[in-house]
């Protein structure tokens, strides 16, 4: 399926690339690679249709390179949203999306961080230093996802790049902050989980009895500041 103006194999821009799924959805693919240029490019999509308000979108999800979009046929045809995604994704105008910041506070180590000085020994590092390369980005949240609320945060210091652990914990306590890979993350319910868990945090990122539910959204920046255990205690929960 070509847009209409694209006549040949070789005039097709790489991107936008659209995939089809099924007769209501459609997947809009800005890049291949889990990068922190990309994703701005999808929220940046993702919040100019939002201020579109165009009829017969109903609902858009981004992911770390896409935005799925589940749009009503009867009401907006594929060919005209597929348009208007290539017209905007032509437009290099000074970017729309959401930078909220969010400072998330975070007691570090002992029972709030059981793998702590496991990765700093891991990294040649002391604790402290772990925590200060973990507390100096601004964070990128790349999207929602595995349970209710977990932002998947992109702009981890490249020196605590870290795998995942061998084998999973069957509960990791609500808060907890952890590393995977080059992403750092955040538990919002009870739940297994295999990242490596290096603090909490005492705020509460899902809540079903708070309006808004989510603390945290796609698009979002997330800081995150060291407290003593004594400040998490006081902390209201």
């Amino acid at each position: 399926m070509r847009l209409k103006g694209f006549t040949g194999k070789n005039s097709m821009p790489e991107f936008p690339r659209f995939r089809f799924c099924g007769d209501t959805g459609l997947s809009v693919e800005l890049g291949d690679d889990i990068d922190i240029g990309i994703n701005r490019k999808v929220h940046r999509l993702f919040h100019k249709l939002r201020l579109l308000n165009m009829s017969g979108i109903i609902s858009m999800n981004p992911t770390y390179r896409s935005l799925f979009i589940c749009y009503d046929p009867w009401l907006c045809s594929y060919q005209r949203l597929m348009m208007t995604v290539s017209e905007i994704c032509k437009d290099d105008s000074e970017d729309l999306q959401d930078e909220t910041i969010i400072e998330i506070p975070v007691c570090y180590g002992d029972e709030f961080g059981p793998d702590l000085e496991e990765l700093a020994a891991f990294h040649g590092m002391s604790a402290d230093e772990v925590i200060q390369h973990h507390t100096m980005p601004d964070y990128q949240v790349f999207l929602i996802g595995f349970t209710p609320g977990f932002p998947y945060l992109g702009g981890l210091d490249a020196k605590l790049y870290t795998p995942r652990k061998k084998t999973p914990r069957q509960k990791v306590p609500a808060g907890s902050v952890g590393i995977a890979d080059r992403q750092s993350g955040i538990y919002p319910i009870d739940s297994p989980g295999g990242w490596q868990i290096i603090g909490r945090t005492p705020i509460k990122i899902f809540d079903l009895g708070r309006d808004p539910i989510f603390l945290i959204t796609a698009g979002n920046i997330v800081r995150f500041r060291a407290i003593t255990k004594e400040q998490f205690e006081n902390h209201p929960h």
